[in-house]
């Protein structure tokens, strides 16, 4: 196989695939963690254009960003490329004077996306979660596990989850799932 990790870390970009599960890197993104209160809740979300989630392990979505709220005061921002500048502007002007914690995150993570019939499959051979789609239904997110790395798992449609891992578990990851896609 090519050398998987590229751009300092990044999954490569080619994609492994199978007629069970698809095994794609996601392109780069904006990525802030948020840890806040309930009235620095209220104006991150509207300074990054959507209400943040309040219920449990759930993702809020508006065009082309995403919320997933990851504990009782945190949350993954997530955004296109690019859009660090512009959000952390948003963020000095609104939230500023609020106690809270908000860090650009974006050269951090790497994301994959699993797709397909058998992604619950492949991705419970490493990750103890229950992914059945009553247990985890479209729309929940959880930080857990994916073999010995940690990961943050966001179901996206009923066969496509997001898998969000460091950048320094990014070949690790990839290489777990191509070799786990491979045993379906």
């Amino acid at each position: 196989m090519s050398d998987v990790v590229t751009r300092g870390g990044a999954f490569d970009s080619f994609a492994a695939s199978a007629a069970a599960a698809a095994v794609t890197a996601l392109p780069p993104a904006a990525r802030f963690s948020f840890r806040g209160r309930p009235a620095a809740i209220d104006a991150v979300g509207a300074a990054f254009g959507l209400a943040l989630p309040r219920e449990a392990c759930r993702a809020a979505i508006a065009g082309d960003r995403a919320a997933l709220w990851l504990g009782p005061d945190e949350w993954l921002l997530l955004a296109p490329d690019g859009a660090s500048g512009s959000i952390r502007a948003a963020f000095a002007e609104g939230v500023a004077p609020l106690p809270h914690a908000l860090v650009d995150i974006s050269q951090r993570n790497c994301a994959v996306e699993i797709a397909g019939p058998r992604a619950e499959d492949l991705l419970n051979t490493g990750c103890p979660l229950d992914l059945t789609p009553r247990a985890f239904p479209v729309g929940m997110c959880a930080r857990t596990l994916l073999g010995k790395a940690e990961i943050v798992l966001w179901r996206i449609a009923p066969d496509r989850f997001r898998l969000e891992t460091w950048r320094s578990f990014g070949a690790y990851v990839w290489k777990y799932l191509e070799e786990a896609r491979r045993g379906l």
